[in-house]
Protein backbone atom coordinates (compact mmCIF):
# COMPACT_ATOMS: atom_id res chain seq x y z
CA UNK A 1 0.00 0.00 0.00
CA UNK A 2 0.90 3.59 -0.26
CA UNK A 3 2.56 5.36 2.45
CA UNK A 4 0.30 8.20 2.58
CA UNK A 5 -0.50 10.78 5.46
CA UNK A 6 -4.42 11.56 5.78
CA UNK A 7 -5.26 15.01 5.63
CA UNK A 8 -8.35 16.78 6.90
CA UNK A 9 -9.84 18.92 3.53
CA UNK A 10 -7.99 22.07 3.09
CA UNK A 11 -10.93 24.58 2.11
CA UNK A 12 -10.28 27.19 -0.72
CA UNK A 13 -10.55 30.62 1.70
CA UNK A 14 -12.27 33.62 -0.45
CA UNK A 15 -11.62 36.77 0.99
CA UNK A 16 -15.22 38.93 0.56
CA UNK A 17 -16.26 42.45 1.67
CA UNK A 18 -17.79 41.24 5.31
CA UNK A 19 -14.61 38.65 5.71
CA UNK A 20 -13.79 35.44 4.81
CA UNK A 21 -16.05 32.75 3.14
CA UNK A 22 -15.14 28.67 2.75
CA UNK A 23 -16.38 26.76 -0.41
CA UNK A 24 -18.54 22.87 -0.46
CA UNK A 25 -18.55 21.18 -2.97
CA UNK A 26 -20.30 17.64 -3.77
CA UNK A 27 -20.19 16.05 -7.02
CA UNK A 28 -22.83 13.77 -8.97
CA UNK A 29 -20.78 11.98 -11.86
CA UNK A 30 -22.99 10.69 -14.91
CA UNK A 31 -20.39 7.69 -16.09
CA UNK A 32 -21.43 5.76 -19.45
CA UNK A 33 -21.11 2.57 -18.67
CA UNK A 34 -18.77 -0.21 -21.25
CA UNK A 35 -21.31 -2.36 -22.78
CA UNK A 36 -22.14 -2.68 -26.58
CA UNK A 37 -25.72 -2.71 -25.69
CA UNK A 38 -27.96 -0.65 -23.71
CA UNK A 39 -29.38 -0.66 -20.39
CA UNK A 40 -32.61 -2.11 -21.38
CA UNK A 41 -32.25 -2.86 -24.94
CA UNK A 42 -30.09 -4.75 -27.66
CA UNK A 43 -29.46 -1.11 -29.31
CA UNK A 44 -26.16 -0.49 -30.23
CA UNK A 45 -23.92 2.60 -28.57
CA UNK A 46 -21.45 2.91 -30.98
CA UNK A 47 -20.53 6.63 -30.59
CA UNK A 48 -20.84 8.65 -34.06
CA UNK A 49 -23.70 6.88 -35.09
CA UNK A 50 -25.69 8.26 -38.26
CA UNK A 51 -28.23 10.13 -36.06
CA UNK A 52 -31.48 7.97 -34.63
CA UNK A 53 -29.52 4.89 -35.76
CA UNK A 54 -28.95 3.12 -32.78
CA UNK A 55 -32.65 3.33 -31.64
CA UNK A 56 -34.96 0.28 -30.52
CA UNK A 57 -38.74 -0.38 -30.37
CA UNK A 58 -37.94 0.07 -26.74
CA UNK A 59 -35.57 3.07 -26.80
CA UNK A 60 -38.31 4.90 -29.01
CA UNK A 61 -40.84 3.98 -26.34
CA UNK A 62 -43.38 1.82 -28.95
CA UNK A 63 -46.09 0.93 -27.04
CA UNK A 64 -46.01 -2.46 -25.47
CA UNK A 65 -42.63 -2.33 -25.67
CA UNK A 66 -41.23 -3.47 -21.98
CA UNK A 67 -37.50 -2.79 -20.97
CA UNK A 68 -35.03 -6.10 -19.66
CA UNK A 69 -32.11 -5.36 -17.72
CA UNK A 70 -28.67 -5.96 -19.95
CA UNK A 71 -27.01 -8.29 -16.61
CA UNK A 72 -23.54 -6.88 -17.91
CA UNK A 73 -24.44 -3.41 -17.53
CA UNK A 74 -25.42 -4.45 -13.67
CA UNK A 75 -22.09 -6.55 -13.49
CA UNK A 76 -19.75 -3.32 -15.03
CA UNK A 77 -21.61 -1.35 -11.76
CA UNK A 78 -21.23 -3.80 -9.10
CA UNK A 79 -17.28 -3.87 -10.33
CA UNK A 80 -17.24 -0.37 -9.80
CA UNK A 81 -18.46 -0.01 -6.60
CA UNK A 82 -16.50 -2.71 -5.83
CA UNK A 83 -13.16 -0.80 -6.99
CA UNK A 84 -14.19 2.24 -5.23
CA UNK A 85 -14.85 0.18 -2.17
CA UNK A 86 -18.72 0.49 -1.67
CA UNK A 87 -21.02 -1.97 -0.23
CA UNK A 88 -22.93 -3.50 -3.20
CA UNK A 89 -26.36 -3.76 -1.89
CA UNK A 90 -27.74 -7.65 -3.11
CA UNK A 91 -31.89 -6.17 -3.72
CA UNK A 92 -32.13 -2.63 -5.19
CA UNK A 93 -34.98 -1.35 -7.36
CA UNK A 94 -35.92 0.62 -10.42
CA UNK A 95 -37.63 3.96 -10.37
CA UNK A 96 -39.73 6.15 -12.81
CA UNK A 97 -38.76 9.85 -13.08
CA UNK A 98 -41.03 11.51 -14.46
CA UNK A 99 -40.27 14.70 -16.46
CA UNK A 100 -41.36 15.44 -19.93
CA UNK A 101 -38.71 16.69 -22.67
CA UNK A 102 -38.55 15.94 -26.47
CA UNK A 103 -35.61 13.70 -25.96
CA UNK A 104 -36.80 11.44 -23.97
CA UNK A 105 -39.67 9.27 -25.24
CA UNK A 106 -41.07 7.58 -22.30
CA UNK A 107 -42.04 10.75 -20.44
CA UNK A 108 -39.86 9.24 -18.03
CA UNK A 109 -36.23 7.84 -17.23
CA UNK A 110 -35.58 4.80 -15.33
CA UNK A 111 -33.29 5.26 -12.80
CA UNK A 112 -32.84 3.76 -9.00
CA UNK A 113 -33.87 6.47 -5.95
CA UNK A 114 -34.90 4.46 -2.83
CA UNK A 115 -33.12 1.21 -3.55
CA UNK A 116 -29.65 1.92 -5.39
CA UNK A 117 -27.39 -0.85 -6.60
CA UNK A 118 -24.02 0.44 -4.68
CA UNK A 119 -23.85 2.24 -1.38
CA UNK A 120 -21.79 3.92 0.50
CA UNK A 121 -17.65 4.04 -0.46
CA UNK A 122 -14.85 6.28 -0.93
CA UNK A 123 -12.05 7.99 -3.14
CA UNK A 124 -8.62 8.52 -2.13
CA UNK A 125 -7.38 11.69 -3.98
CA UNK A 126 -3.74 12.46 -3.87
CA UNK A 127 -3.51 16.16 -3.29
CA UNK A 128 1.01 15.86 -3.34
CA UNK A 129 3.08 13.32 -2.73
CA UNK A 130 2.63 11.68 -0.05
CA UNK A 131 -0.56 13.82 0.97
CA UNK A 132 -4.33 12.20 0.40
CA UNK A 133 -7.68 13.30 1.51
CA UNK A 134 -10.78 11.02 1.32
CA UNK A 135 -14.32 11.99 -0.52
CA UNK A 136 -16.77 9.89 0.69
CA UNK A 137 -19.49 8.03 -1.82
CA UNK A 138 -22.58 8.51 -0.59
CA UNK A 139 -24.32 6.24 -3.11
CA UNK A 140 -24.10 4.86 -7.21
CA UNK A 141 -27.38 4.02 -9.06
CA UNK A 142 -27.54 3.11 -12.68
CA UNK A 143 -29.89 4.39 -15.00
CA UNK A 144 -30.68 5.05 -18.76
CA UNK A 145 -29.71 8.34 -20.46
CA UNK A 146 -31.78 10.23 -22.62
CA UNK A 147 -30.93 12.14 -25.90
CA UNK A 148 -29.53 14.84 -27.44
CA UNK A 149 -31.83 17.62 -28.32
CA UNK A 150 -29.86 19.61 -31.81
CA UNK A 151 -30.36 23.63 -31.92
CA UNK A 152 -27.67 24.71 -33.61
CA UNK A 153 -28.50 23.30 -36.70
CA UNK A 154 -31.72 25.34 -38.08
CA UNK A 155 -32.86 28.17 -36.67
CA UNK A 156 -36.24 27.80 -36.75
CA UNK A 157 -36.36 24.24 -35.66
CA UNK A 158 -35.11 21.72 -33.38
CA UNK A 159 -33.31 17.81 -34.07
CA UNK A 160 -33.98 15.49 -31.37
CA UNK A 161 -31.11 12.39 -31.84
CA UNK A 162 -32.54 9.64 -29.45
CA UNK A 163 -29.19 6.93 -30.12
CA UNK A 164 -27.74 7.90 -26.52
CA UNK A 165 -31.64 6.98 -25.48
CA UNK A 166 -31.39 4.20 -23.04
CA UNK A 167 -27.65 4.05 -22.68
CA UNK A 168 -26.45 3.02 -19.89
CA UNK A 169 -25.04 5.50 -16.86
CA UNK A 170 -23.48 4.96 -13.25
CA UNK A 171 -24.41 7.99 -11.55
CA UNK A 172 -21.82 8.47 -8.70
CA UNK A 173 -22.72 10.65 -5.99
CA UNK A 174 -20.25 11.82 -3.49
CA UNK A 175 -20.65 13.71 -0.08
CA UNK A 176 -19.91 17.57 0.37
CA UNK A 177 -16.60 16.51 0.75
CA UNK A 178 -14.86 18.68 -1.51
CA UNK A 179 -13.76 21.82 -0.54
CA UNK A 180 -11.74 24.32 -3.16
CA UNK A 181 -11.80 23.90 -7.40
CA UNK A 182 -8.16 21.83 -7.49
CA UNK A 183 -9.47 19.13 -5.05
CA UNK A 184 -12.92 19.09 -7.65
CA UNK A 185 -10.83 18.29 -10.06
CA UNK A 186 -8.42 15.77 -8.49
CA UNK A 187 -11.11 14.33 -7.29
CA UNK A 188 -12.55 13.61 -11.20
CA UNK A 189 -9.04 12.69 -12.47
CA UNK A 190 -8.48 10.07 -9.68
CA UNK A 191 -12.59 9.01 -10.52
CA UNK A 192 -11.81 8.53 -14.17
CA UNK A 193 -8.43 6.57 -13.80
CA UNK A 194 -10.32 4.34 -11.45
CA UNK A 195 -13.59 3.63 -13.83
CA UNK A 196 -10.49 3.19 -16.77
CA UNK A 197 -8.65 0.82 -14.76
CA UNK A 198 -11.66 -0.99 -14.24
CA UNK A 199 -12.84 -0.81 -17.62
CA UNK A 200 -16.32 -0.40 -16.30
CA UNK A 201 -16.16 3.10 -18.09
CA UNK A 202 -13.94 5.01 -21.08
CA UNK A 203 -13.89 8.29 -19.08
CA UNK A 204 -14.26 10.56 -22.48
CA UNK A 205 -15.04 13.71 -21.31
CA UNK A 206 -14.96 14.98 -24.58
CA UNK A 207 -18.02 12.06 -25.74
CA UNK A 208 -19.97 13.00 -23.27
CA UNK A 209 -19.06 9.75 -21.80
CA UNK A 210 -18.05 11.09 -18.30
CA UNK A 211 -19.96 14.04 -17.11
CA UNK A 212 -20.01 15.84 -13.91
CA UNK A 213 -22.73 17.84 -12.01
CA UNK A 214 -21.04 20.10 -9.39
CA UNK A 215 -23.22 21.23 -6.77
CA UNK A 216 -21.46 24.45 -5.14
CA UNK A 217 -22.09 26.16 -1.80
CA UNK A 218 -20.51 28.43 0.54
CA UNK A 219 -20.38 29.38 4.30
CA UNK A 220 -18.20 30.98 7.08
CA UNK A 221 -14.89 29.18 8.63
CA UNK A 222 -15.93 26.94 11.39
CA UNK A 223 -19.42 25.60 9.63
CA UNK A 224 -18.49 22.92 7.82
CA UNK A 225 -16.73 21.31 10.91
CA UNK A 226 -20.17 21.66 12.92
CA UNK A 227 -21.69 20.18 9.71
CA UNK A 228 -19.24 17.39 10.29
CA UNK A 229 -20.52 16.57 13.92
CA UNK A 230 -24.36 16.72 13.43
CA UNK A 231 -24.59 15.85 9.27
CA UNK A 232 -26.34 18.30 9.18
CA UNK A 233 -26.72 19.65 5.81
CA UNK A 234 -29.12 22.97 7.86
CA UNK A 235 -24.94 24.19 8.58
CA UNK A 236 -24.23 24.64 4.91
CA UNK A 237 -25.62 27.27 2.62
CA UNK A 238 -27.58 27.00 0.14
CA UNK A 239 -25.96 25.28 -3.06
CA UNK A 240 -26.26 25.35 -6.71
CA UNK A 241 -25.40 22.82 -9.56
CA UNK A 242 -23.93 23.47 -12.02
CA UNK A 243 -25.04 20.69 -15.30
CA UNK A 244 -23.14 18.98 -17.57
CA UNK A 245 -19.54 19.78 -16.81
CA UNK A 246 -16.87 17.81 -19.22
CA UNK A 247 -13.72 19.52 -18.64
CA UNK A 248 -11.14 19.63 -15.67
CA UNK A 249 -10.45 23.40 -16.44
CA UNK A 250 -14.10 24.16 -16.96
CA UNK A 251 -14.91 22.89 -13.60
CA UNK A 252 -12.26 24.57 -11.71
CA UNK A 253 -13.52 28.34 -13.27
CA UNK A 254 -17.15 27.44 -12.92
CA UNK A 255 -16.50 26.55 -9.06
CA UNK A 256 -14.27 29.72 -8.83
CA UNK A 257 -17.06 31.80 -10.46
CA UNK A 258 -20.09 30.58 -8.86
CA UNK A 259 -18.25 30.85 -5.42
CA UNK A 260 -17.74 34.44 -5.80
CA UNK A 261 -21.46 35.31 -7.74
CA UNK A 262 -22.86 33.50 -4.29
CA UNK A 263 -20.36 35.43 -2.17
CA UNK A 264 -21.55 38.59 -3.62
CA UNK A 265 -25.36 38.10 -3.54
CA UNK A 266 -25.27 36.63 0.59
CA UNK A 267 -22.76 39.99 1.60
CA UNK A 268 -25.16 42.28 -0.53
CA UNK A 269 -28.14 41.04 1.56
CA UNK A 270 -29.95 38.72 -0.92
CA UNK A 271 -30.24 34.93 -0.46
CA UNK A 272 -28.90 32.55 -3.01
CA UNK A 273 -31.93 30.53 -4.76
CA UNK A 274 -31.71 26.58 -5.16
CA UNK A 275 -31.16 26.63 -8.66
CA UNK A 276 -29.76 24.74 -11.60
CA UNK A 277 -26.82 26.75 -13.80
CA UNK A 278 -24.91 26.16 -16.77
CA UNK A 279 -21.09 27.35 -17.39
CA UNK A 280 -20.68 29.18 -20.14
CA UNK A 281 -16.85 28.80 -21.05
CA UNK A 282 -16.64 31.74 -23.43
CA UNK A 283 -17.76 34.21 -20.98
CA UNK A 284 -16.15 32.27 -17.93
CA UNK A 285 -19.71 32.52 -15.77
CA UNK A 286 -22.14 30.70 -14.82
CA UNK A 287 -26.28 31.43 -15.85
CA UNK A 288 -29.61 30.06 -15.07
CA UNK A 289 -31.18 26.89 -16.47
CA UNK A 290 -34.10 26.58 -14.07
CA UNK A 291 -35.22 26.29 -10.59
CA UNK A 292 -33.35 23.00 -9.03
CA UNK A 293 -35.88 20.45 -8.38
CA UNK A 294 -36.38 18.27 -5.70
CA UNK A 295 -37.45 14.88 -5.61
CA UNK A 296 -40.83 15.08 -5.15
CA UNK A 297 -40.87 17.50 -8.35
CA UNK A 298 -40.25 14.32 -10.40
CA UNK A 299 -42.73 12.31 -8.69
CA UNK A 300 -40.55 9.08 -8.50
CA UNK A 301 -42.35 5.32 -7.71
CA UNK A 302 -41.00 1.93 -8.62
CA UNK A 303 -41.24 1.22 -12.22
CA UNK A 304 -43.69 -1.50 -12.89
CA UNK A 305 -42.24 -2.90 -15.83
CA UNK A 306 -39.09 -4.07 -14.04
CA UNK A 307 -39.22 -6.48 -10.59
CA UNK A 308 -36.92 -5.36 -7.99
CA UNK A 309 -32.67 -6.61 -8.65
CA UNK A 310 -31.67 -9.34 -6.55
CA UNK A 311 -27.45 -10.39 -7.14
CA UNK A 312 -26.23 -13.46 -4.86
CA UNK A 313 -23.32 -12.33 -2.86
CA UNK A 314 -21.48 -15.21 -5.23
CA UNK A 315 -21.98 -13.40 -7.83
CA UNK A 316 -20.48 -10.64 -6.50
CA UNK A 317 -17.50 -12.27 -4.69
CA UNK A 318 -17.15 -13.89 -8.18
CA UNK A 319 -16.73 -9.98 -9.44
CA UNK A 320 -14.40 -9.12 -7.10
CA UNK A 321 -11.92 -12.26 -7.71
CA UNK A 322 -11.65 -10.74 -10.73
CA UNK A 323 -10.51 -7.26 -10.39
CA UNK A 324 -7.36 -5.66 -11.70
CA UNK A 325 -4.56 -4.64 -9.88
CA UNK A 326 -5.85 -0.47 -9.26
CA UNK A 327 -4.10 2.55 -9.59
CA UNK A 328 -2.68 3.07 -5.95
CA UNK A 329 -1.79 -0.63 -5.48
CA UNK A 330 0.02 -0.38 -8.57
CA UNK A 331 1.73 2.73 -8.01
CA UNK A 332 2.92 1.09 -4.56
CA UNK A 333 4.13 -2.15 -6.56
CA UNK A 334 6.16 0.16 -8.70
CA UNK A 335 7.62 2.45 -6.18
CA UNK A 336 8.87 -1.10 -4.35
CA UNK A 337 9.64 -3.24 -7.21
CA UNK A 338 11.70 -0.66 -9.72
CA UNK A 339 12.78 1.90 -7.22
CA UNK A 340 10.61 4.41 -8.75
CA UNK A 341 9.83 7.95 -6.77
CA UNK A 342 6.82 8.96 -6.09
CA UNK A 343 6.58 11.14 -8.93
CA UNK A 344 7.42 8.72 -11.41
CA UNK A 345 5.59 6.00 -10.48
CA UNK A 346 2.43 8.61 -10.74
CA UNK A 347 2.77 9.44 -13.73
CA UNK A 348 3.43 6.07 -14.96
CA UNK A 349 0.51 4.75 -13.39
CA UNK A 350 -2.01 7.55 -14.62
CA UNK A 351 -3.15 5.95 -17.38
CA UNK A 352 -3.76 2.04 -17.47
CA UNK A 353 -2.38 1.84 -20.93
CA UNK A 354 0.76 3.88 -20.36
CA UNK A 355 1.28 1.77 -17.01
CA UNK A 356 1.12 -1.47 -19.08
CA UNK A 357 3.84 0.06 -21.36
CA UNK A 358 6.10 0.67 -18.62
CA UNK A 359 5.93 -2.50 -17.42
CA UNK A 360 6.47 -4.67 -20.82
CA UNK A 361 9.61 -2.48 -21.14
CA UNK A 362 10.35 -2.89 -17.75
CA UNK A 363 10.57 -6.78 -18.21
CA UNK A 364 12.77 -6.82 -21.41
CA UNK A 365 15.22 -4.39 -20.44
CA UNK A 366 15.90 -5.62 -16.77
CA UNK A 367 16.24 -2.23 -15.27
CA UNK A 368 12.93 -0.49 -14.53
CA UNK A 369 14.89 3.04 -13.67
CA UNK A 370 16.16 3.31 -16.74
CA UNK A 371 13.06 2.16 -18.33
CA UNK A 372 11.13 4.78 -16.36
CA UNK A 373 13.42 7.50 -17.21
CA UNK A 374 12.92 6.60 -21.52
CA UNK A 375 9.76 6.02 -21.14
CA UNK A 376 8.69 9.61 -19.14
CA UNK A 377 11.31 11.45 -20.38
CA UNK A 378 12.12 10.36 -24.45
CA UNK A 379 9.45 8.75 -25.33
CA UNK A 380 6.31 10.27 -23.73
CA UNK A 381 7.61 13.74 -24.03
CA UNK A 382 7.56 13.12 -27.56
CA UNK A 383 4.55 11.69 -27.80
CA UNK A 384 2.75 14.74 -26.10
CA UNK A 385 4.76 17.23 -28.50
CA UNK A 386 3.06 15.86 -31.13
CA UNK A 387 -0.08 15.39 -29.51
CA UNK A 388 -0.20 11.60 -29.66
CA UNK A 389 -0.99 8.82 -26.75
CA UNK A 390 0.99 5.52 -25.79
CA UNK A 391 -1.10 3.83 -28.57
CA UNK A 392 -0.24 5.80 -31.37
CA UNK A 393 3.36 5.17 -30.10
CA UNK A 394 5.23 4.34 -33.32
CA UNK A 395 7.99 2.55 -30.94
CA UNK A 396 6.96 -0.56 -29.16
CA UNK A 397 7.53 -1.55 -26.04
CA UNK A 398 10.25 -4.37 -27.20
CA UNK A 399 11.85 -1.61 -29.43
CA UNK A 400 12.31 0.40 -26.34
CA UNK A 401 13.69 -2.46 -24.07
CA UNK A 402 16.17 -3.34 -27.19
CA UNK A 403 17.63 0.11 -26.56
CA UNK A 404 18.05 0.28 -22.90
CA UNK A 405 19.22 -3.23 -23.55
CA UNK A 406 22.04 -1.84 -25.68
CA UNK A 407 22.56 0.76 -23.34
CA UNK A 408 23.23 -1.37 -20.56
CA UNK A 409 25.96 -3.51 -22.23
CA UNK A 410 27.70 -0.94 -22.71
CA UNK A 411 27.12 -1.38 -26.36
CA UNK A 412 26.01 2.34 -27.39
CA UNK A 413 26.59 5.99 -24.71
CA UNK A 414 23.40 7.50 -23.93
CA UNK A 415 23.80 10.27 -26.56
CA UNK A 416 23.82 7.48 -29.05
CA UNK A 417 21.00 5.76 -27.78
CA UNK A 418 19.06 8.88 -28.20
CA UNK A 419 19.94 9.04 -31.94
CA UNK A 420 19.04 5.52 -32.27
CA UNK A 421 15.91 6.63 -30.82
CA UNK A 422 15.37 9.20 -32.81
CA UNK A 423 15.91 6.72 -36.23
CA UNK A 424 13.36 4.17 -34.40
CA UNK A 425 10.74 6.82 -33.70
CA UNK A 426 10.85 8.05 -37.22
CA UNK A 427 11.81 5.10 -39.33
CA UNK A 428 11.28 2.23 -37.35
CA UNK A 429 13.40 -1.30 -36.91
CA UNK A 430 15.85 -3.15 -34.45
CA UNK A 431 17.57 -1.42 -32.15
CA UNK A 432 20.21 -3.92 -32.35
CA UNK A 433 20.28 -4.01 -35.90
CA UNK A 434 20.71 -0.07 -36.40
CA UNK A 435 23.27 0.11 -34.19
CA UNK A 436 25.21 -2.81 -36.27
CA UNK A 437 24.46 -1.47 -39.87
CA UNK A 438 25.49 2.30 -39.15
CA UNK A 439 28.61 1.46 -37.22
CA UNK A 440 27.24 3.26 -34.18
CA UNK A 441 28.57 0.84 -31.44
CA UNK A 442 30.64 2.11 -28.19
CA UNK A 443 34.51 2.10 -28.69
CA UNK A 444 35.16 0.43 -25.75
CA UNK A 445 39.19 -0.36 -26.68
CA UNK A 446 41.30 1.62 -24.00
CA UNK A 447 43.84 1.42 -26.73
CA UNK A 448 42.23 3.05 -29.09
CA UNK A 449 40.69 6.00 -26.54
CA UNK A 450 44.03 6.47 -25.25
CA UNK A 451 45.06 6.99 -28.53
CA UNK A 452 42.36 10.00 -28.94
CA UNK A 453 43.08 11.17 -25.68
CA UNK A 454 46.97 11.36 -26.29
CA UNK A 455 46.10 13.40 -29.50
CA UNK A 456 44.33 16.01 -28.13
CA UNK A 457 46.61 16.73 -24.95
CA UNK A 458 49.12 16.49 -27.76
CA UNK A 459 47.47 19.53 -29.83
CA UNK A 460 46.54 21.39 -26.86
CA UNK A 461 49.18 22.29 -24.46
CA UNK A 462 47.78 25.34 -23.08
CA UNK A 463 45.01 24.13 -22.06
CA UNK A 464 46.78 20.99 -20.42
CA UNK A 465 48.53 23.33 -18.21
CA UNK A 466 45.23 25.55 -17.02
CA UNK A 467 43.50 21.86 -16.37
CA UNK A 468 46.62 20.35 -14.46
CA UNK A 469 46.02 23.92 -12.43
CA UNK A 470 41.71 23.63 -12.25
CA UNK A 471 41.14 19.95 -12.42
CA UNK A 472 37.50 20.67 -13.18
CA UNK A 473 38.33 21.90 -16.33
CA UNK A 474 39.20 18.04 -17.86
CA UNK A 475 35.74 18.29 -18.94
CA UNK A 476 37.39 20.13 -21.82
CA UNK A 477 39.22 17.45 -23.13
CA UNK A 478 36.63 14.73 -22.44
CA UNK A 479 34.07 16.61 -24.71
CA UNK A 480 36.86 16.57 -27.28
CA UNK A 481 37.68 13.04 -27.43
CA UNK A 482 33.88 12.10 -27.67
CA UNK A 483 33.69 14.79 -30.45
CA UNK A 484 36.66 13.21 -32.58
CA UNK A 485 35.26 9.79 -31.87
CA UNK A 486 32.09 10.76 -33.22
CA UNK A 487 30.71 10.07 -30.04
CA UNK A 488 31.49 6.40 -29.62
CA UNK A 489 34.07 6.32 -27.04
CA UNK A 490 32.82 4.79 -23.83
CA UNK A 491 32.44 7.99 -21.76
CA UNK A 492 33.56 6.50 -18.39
CA UNK A 493 36.62 5.52 -20.24
CA UNK A 494 37.77 8.77 -21.43
CA UNK A 495 37.14 10.39 -17.98
CA UNK A 496 39.25 7.63 -16.26
CA UNK A 497 41.90 7.85 -18.94
CA UNK A 498 41.62 12.00 -19.27
CA UNK A 499 42.24 11.69 -15.37
CA UNK A 500 45.05 9.31 -15.46
CA UNK A 501 47.01 12.04 -17.85
CA UNK A 502 46.17 15.23 -17.02
CA UNK A 503 46.86 13.99 -13.35
CA UNK A 504 50.69 12.29 -14.27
Amino acid sequence: MLDLTYEPPKPKTISGATGEWELVIGMEIHAQVSSQAKLFSGASTQFGAEPNSNVSFIDAAMPGMLPVVNEYCIEQAVRTGLGLKAQINLRSAFDRKNYFYPDLPQGYQISQLYHPLVGEGEVLVEMGPGVARLVRIERIHVEQDAGKSIHDMDPNMSFVDLNRTGVALMEIVSRPDIRGPEEAAAYVGKLRQILRYLGTCDGNMQNGNLRADVNVSICRPGTYERYQESQDFAHLGTRCEIKNMNSMRFIQAAIEYEARRQIAIVEDGGKVVQETRLFDPDRGETRSMRSKEEAHDYRYFPCPDLLPLEIEQGWVDDIAASLPELPDDKKARFMADFGLTDYDASVLTADVANAAYFEDVAAEAGDGKLAANWVINELFGRLKKEGHDITDSPVSASQLAGIIKLIRAGDISGKIAKDVFEIVYSEGGDPAAIVAERGLKQVTDSGAIEKAVDEIIAANPAQVEKAKANPKLAGWFVGQVMKATGGKANPKAVNEIVSAKLGG
